[in-house]
Protein backbone atom coordinates (compact mmCIF):
# COMPACT_ATOMS: atom_id res chain seq x y z
CA UNK A 1 0.00 0.00 0.00
CA UNK A 2 1.54 3.20 -1.25
CA UNK A 3 1.56 5.94 1.53
CA UNK A 4 -1.16 8.37 0.03
CA UNK A 5 -3.02 5.19 0.15
CA UNK A 6 -2.63 5.01 4.46
CA UNK A 7 -2.74 8.66 4.62
CA UNK A 8 -5.96 8.53 3.02
CA UNK A 9 -7.24 5.97 4.66
CA UNK A 10 -6.62 7.27 7.68
CA UNK A 11 -7.96 10.85 6.62
CA UNK A 12 -11.22 9.21 5.58
CA UNK A 13 -11.66 6.45 8.16
CA UNK A 14 -14.92 6.34 9.70
CA UNK A 15 -13.83 6.22 13.07
CA UNK A 16 -12.33 9.04 14.82
CA UNK A 17 -8.67 8.77 15.23
CA UNK A 18 -5.78 10.80 16.68
CA UNK A 19 -2.07 10.18 17.37
CA UNK A 20 -0.57 11.47 20.35
CA UNK A 21 2.59 12.08 21.61
CA UNK A 22 2.75 12.93 25.69
CA UNK A 23 -0.48 13.57 25.70
CA UNK A 24 -0.24 15.86 23.08
CA UNK A 25 -2.19 15.67 19.85
CA UNK A 26 0.40 15.46 17.18
CA UNK A 27 -2.22 14.27 14.21
CA UNK A 28 -6.61 13.40 14.01
CA UNK A 29 -8.57 12.49 11.27
CA UNK A 30 -11.79 14.59 9.55
CA UNK A 31 -14.49 12.07 11.63
CA UNK A 32 -12.17 13.39 15.15
CA UNK A 33 -12.36 16.61 13.94
CA UNK A 34 -16.37 16.37 13.66
CA UNK A 35 -16.88 14.20 16.90
CA UNK A 36 -15.09 16.91 18.89
CA UNK A 37 -16.06 20.11 16.48
CA UNK A 38 -13.33 21.43 15.48
CA UNK A 39 -11.75 22.62 12.32
CA UNK A 40 -8.61 21.10 10.42
CA UNK A 41 -5.30 22.34 12.01
CA UNK A 42 -7.01 23.50 15.87
CA UNK A 43 -6.38 20.55 17.65
CA UNK A 44 -2.87 19.96 16.15
CA UNK A 45 -0.09 20.56 19.19
CA UNK A 46 -2.61 20.61 21.92
CA UNK A 47 -3.05 18.48 25.07
CA UNK A 48 -5.62 16.05 25.22
CA UNK A 49 -6.67 17.95 28.66
CA UNK A 50 -8.57 19.97 26.13
CA UNK A 51 -11.33 16.99 25.40
CA UNK A 52 -11.81 16.04 28.87
CA UNK A 53 -14.72 17.42 31.02
CA UNK A 54 -12.23 18.44 34.05
CA UNK A 55 -8.47 18.40 34.87
CA UNK A 56 -9.07 16.09 37.36
CA UNK A 57 -10.20 13.35 35.07
CA UNK A 58 -7.51 14.47 32.65
CA UNK A 59 -5.23 13.63 35.38
CA UNK A 60 -6.84 10.29 36.96
CA UNK A 61 -7.51 8.65 33.51
CA UNK A 62 -3.82 9.19 32.22
CA UNK A 63 -2.31 7.51 35.86
CA UNK A 64 -4.72 4.72 35.74
CA UNK A 65 -4.35 4.29 31.41
CA UNK A 66 -1.16 4.40 30.94
CA UNK A 67 0.39 1.90 33.75
CA UNK A 68 -2.34 -0.54 32.21
CA UNK A 69 -0.65 0.14 28.76
CA UNK A 70 2.66 -1.10 30.22
CA UNK A 71 1.41 -4.37 29.81
CA UNK A 72 0.59 -5.39 26.30
CA UNK A 73 1.05 -1.51 24.88
CA UNK A 74 -3.53 -1.40 24.74
CA UNK A 75 -5.86 0.67 26.90
CA UNK A 76 -9.90 0.92 26.48
CA UNK A 77 -12.40 2.19 28.36
CA UNK A 78 -16.01 4.20 28.47
CA UNK A 79 -16.21 7.74 29.04
CA UNK A 80 -17.27 11.06 28.42
CA UNK A 81 -15.36 13.47 26.50
CA UNK A 82 -16.23 17.67 26.17
CA UNK A 83 -16.85 18.81 22.56
CA UNK A 84 -15.54 22.08 21.40
CA UNK A 85 -19.03 23.91 22.30
CA UNK A 86 -18.77 22.08 25.91
CA UNK A 87 -20.94 19.45 25.42
CA UNK A 88 -19.92 15.90 27.09
CA UNK A 89 -20.10 13.05 25.08
CA UNK A 90 -20.29 9.24 26.35
CA UNK A 91 -16.96 8.01 24.33
CA UNK A 92 -15.53 3.97 23.46
CA UNK A 93 -11.56 5.13 23.88
CA UNK A 94 -9.10 2.15 22.82
CA UNK A 95 -5.31 3.10 22.72
CA UNK A 96 -2.68 1.40 21.44
CA UNK A 97 1.46 2.53 22.57
CA UNK A 98 3.96 2.55 19.76
CA UNK A 99 5.81 1.25 22.99
CA UNK A 100 4.39 -0.79 25.54
CA UNK A 101 7.73 0.19 27.73
CA UNK A 102 6.78 4.09 27.26
CA UNK A 103 3.02 3.97 26.09
CA UNK A 104 2.89 7.62 26.31
CA UNK A 105 5.85 8.86 24.03
CA UNK A 106 3.82 7.69 20.84
CA UNK A 107 0.28 6.20 20.96
CA UNK A 108 -2.73 6.06 18.58
CA UNK A 109 -6.55 6.53 19.60
CA UNK A 110 -9.43 5.62 18.89
CA UNK A 111 -12.63 7.38 19.75
CA UNK A 112 -16.64 5.93 19.32
CA UNK A 113 -19.46 8.06 20.34
CA UNK A 114 -21.96 5.63 22.22
CA UNK A 115 -24.57 8.50 22.46
CA UNK A 116 -25.19 12.33 21.90
CA UNK A 117 -28.16 12.18 24.42
CA UNK A 118 -26.12 12.28 27.57
CA UNK A 119 -27.76 12.81 31.22
CA UNK A 120 -27.29 16.22 32.85
CA UNK A 121 -24.19 15.29 34.25
CA UNK A 122 -22.57 18.85 33.83
CA UNK A 123 -23.50 18.62 37.92
CA UNK A 124 -21.97 15.48 38.86
CA UNK A 125 -18.56 15.53 40.46
CA UNK A 126 -15.70 14.01 38.48
CA UNK A 127 -16.07 10.42 40.95
CA UNK A 128 -19.79 10.15 39.91
CA UNK A 129 -18.86 10.63 36.34
CA UNK A 130 -16.40 7.57 36.52
CA UNK A 131 -19.08 5.62 38.70
CA UNK A 132 -21.55 6.77 36.12
CA UNK A 133 -19.24 5.36 33.69
CA UNK A 134 -18.66 2.05 35.08
CA UNK A 135 -22.16 1.89 35.93
CA UNK A 136 -23.26 1.68 31.84
CA UNK A 137 -20.66 -1.32 31.57
CA UNK A 138 -22.49 -3.28 33.83
CA UNK A 139 -19.83 -3.45 36.44
CA UNK A 140 -20.73 -4.35 40.25
CA UNK A 141 -19.98 -2.36 43.34
CA UNK A 142 -17.00 -4.47 43.93
CA UNK A 143 -16.12 -4.40 40.34
CA UNK A 144 -15.98 -0.79 40.30
CA UNK A 145 -13.89 -0.53 43.76
CA UNK A 146 -11.49 -2.40 42.89
CA UNK A 147 -10.88 -0.26 39.48
CA UNK A 148 -11.48 2.84 41.15
CA UNK A 149 -9.52 1.96 44.13
CA UNK A 150 -12.27 2.82 46.58
CA UNK A 151 -14.08 0.53 49.19
CA UNK A 152 -17.51 -1.46 47.82
CA UNK A 153 -19.24 1.02 50.86
CA UNK A 154 -17.74 4.38 48.77
CA UNK A 155 -19.05 3.06 45.44
CA UNK A 156 -22.62 2.51 46.80
CA UNK A 157 -22.60 5.88 48.27
CA UNK A 158 -21.77 7.56 44.63
CA UNK A 159 -24.49 5.47 43.30
CA UNK A 160 -27.30 6.45 45.41
CA UNK A 161 -25.86 10.10 44.74
CA UNK A 162 -26.26 9.44 41.30
CA UNK A 163 -29.46 7.92 41.34
CA UNK A 164 -31.05 11.24 43.22
CA UNK A 165 -29.15 13.85 41.13
CA UNK A 166 -30.46 12.33 38.15
CA UNK A 167 -33.88 11.42 39.32
CA UNK A 168 -33.78 7.76 38.85
CA UNK A 169 -35.14 5.79 41.71
CA UNK A 170 -33.13 2.67 41.00
CA UNK A 171 -30.31 1.09 38.96
CA UNK A 172 -32.54 -0.04 36.50
CA UNK A 173 -33.78 3.16 36.11
CA UNK A 174 -30.72 4.94 36.01
CA UNK A 175 -29.12 2.20 33.12
CA UNK A 176 -32.06 3.26 31.43
CA UNK A 177 -30.76 6.92 30.97
CA UNK A 178 -26.80 6.43 30.26
CA UNK A 179 -26.24 4.91 26.80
Amino acid sequence: MSTTSITLAYDFAPIALCLTQHRIITDCNRAFLELFGFEAGELTGQSMALLYPSPEEYERIGQRGYPQMEHGGRYQDERLMRRSDGALIWCRVRGQAADAEHPAAASAWSFETLSQNVPDVQRLSPREREVVALVAQGLTSKEMARQLGLSPRTVEMHRARLRMKLGALSTPRLLRLLP
